[in-house]
């Protein structure tokens, strides 16, 4: 196996290691979500907060709370009976995406020197 083919399956693997994550930002309603959680003037929202700045149901809202969560990008703290949800510093995970985005980057122009196929500039 050449060096570029080595290098397009070790970003397939990255990319599988990330999956929950891009199915989690794929979706406009989450990307909602965090949006309402990073515009907050407060860290943390309780799901009633988010169902007012977002319109959503309650159940909706947990539902895609919980989607976000298994993905480690949000978290949540637990203060009495309450509990708030914020977008969660989680350095590995977001680290790992900028170092999935600069492989992305590196691959495409190792491809590009290599000739492969529709790796063309335009």
């Amino acid at each position: 196996m050449n060096e570029c083919a080595a290098s397009r399956r070790q970003l397939a693997e990255e990319f599988l290691n990330y999956k929950s994550v891009f199915l989690a930002l794929g979706d406009e309603t989450r990307q909602q979500i965090l949006l309402a959680l990073l515009e907050h003037e407060t860290v943390g929202m309780r799901v009633g907060e988010i169902t007012c700045s977002t319109h959503l149901s309650r159940p909706a809202v947990s539902h895609h709370l919980k989607i976000l969560m298994d993905a480690r990008l949000i978290s949540m703290h637990r203060s009495g009976t309450r509990n708030y949800y914020y977008v969660d510093a989680n350095l590995s995970c977001w680290n790992g995406l900028k170092e999935l985005i600069e492989h992305i980057s590196d691959t495409v122009n190792h491809a590009n020197a290599c000739g492969y196929p529709g790796m063309k500039e335009e």
